[in-house]
């Protein structure tokens, strides 16, 4: 299973956390082309925030985690936070077996 926790203060989201993996075995095909859908939208999601919009951002990755911490998000940034939440969402309501969102902490 894998578990998406979104950060957020009150007035945006700053981040997110990503672990586990979508696959239930090791031949489990379906599982193996979700869990690179979700590690392909987490890294387009850091890559637009600190290489294209330039916020600092901490990153920590290691198989099957990535936390991402945005120090001062701008407008821009939070735009595109909310495009991978709302992406990440909708492959829940997809695969809701795999997939489990957390509230904003």
């Amino acid at each position: 299973m894998t578990e998406i926790k979104f950060y957020a203060d009150k007035s945006r989201l700053y981040g997110f956390s990503v672990s586990g993996h979508s696959s239930m075995n090791c031949d489990d095909e379906e599982g193996k082309i979700l869990c690179s859908a979700i590690s392909s939208a987490c890294y387009m999601t850091a890559n637009t925030i600190s290489e294209i919009i330039g916020d600092k951002i901490s990153a920590e990755v290691d198989d099957g985690f990535m936390d991402i911490r945005v120090k001062n998000p701008s407008d821009k940034t939070e735009a595109v936070l909310l495009g991978f939440k709302l992406h990440m969402e909708q492959l829940c309501l997809q695969f809701s077996d795999r997939i489990s969102i957390l509230s904003e902490v």
